[in-house]
Formats: C-alpha cells, sequence, structure tokens
C-alpha cells in the first residue's frame, strides 16, 4: 500500500513539475483570467493580478526562487 502510495505522489509530483515548465503561469483564481470583479455591484480591476489575467504557478515560484538562491551561492 505503502509503495503505491508513494508512486502516485512521485507520478503527481512528476507531472505538476513538468506543467510547471511547461505553462508556468495559470489563470488567476480571484478573477477566474477574466481581470475584472465584481465588487459591491461595479466591475473593477482585480487587485490580485491586476489586469494580468495571470499568476505564476507555487511550483514555479519555488523553482525560481531556489535558483535565485543557488545562483547567489555559486557566485
Amino acid at each position: 500500500m505503502w509503495l503505491a502510495m508513494t508512486a502516485a505522489l512521485t507520478a503527481w509530483l512528476g507531472g505538476y513539475a513538468v506543467l510547471c515548465a511547461v505553462k508556468p503561469f495559470a489563470p488567476c483564481r480571484r478573477c477566474r483570467g477574466l481581470a475584472q470583479i465584481q465588487r459591491f455591484g461595479k466591475s473593477r480591476v482585480c487587485p490580485r493580478c491586476h489586469g494580468n489575467r495571470l499568476r505564476l504557478r507555487l511550483g514555479r515560484r519555488a523553482h525560481n526562487t531556489w535558483r535565485r538562491t543557488h545562483q547567489a551561492g555559486v557566485r
């Protein structure tokens, strides 16, 4: 059972890593990629994505941070 769970987790993490490498941006969670939200009956620009409609995935953000830290340590 543990072996199957470990294999499933490894497959999921590998798939997510490939997804982050191929498609690092995802639709904004707050506006669902529409760039506008309804606030008190009025449309306004989404404050989370600032109208860009996209957000950086968590895995890609972690990868970029790790890469920056590694490069700073190598210099």
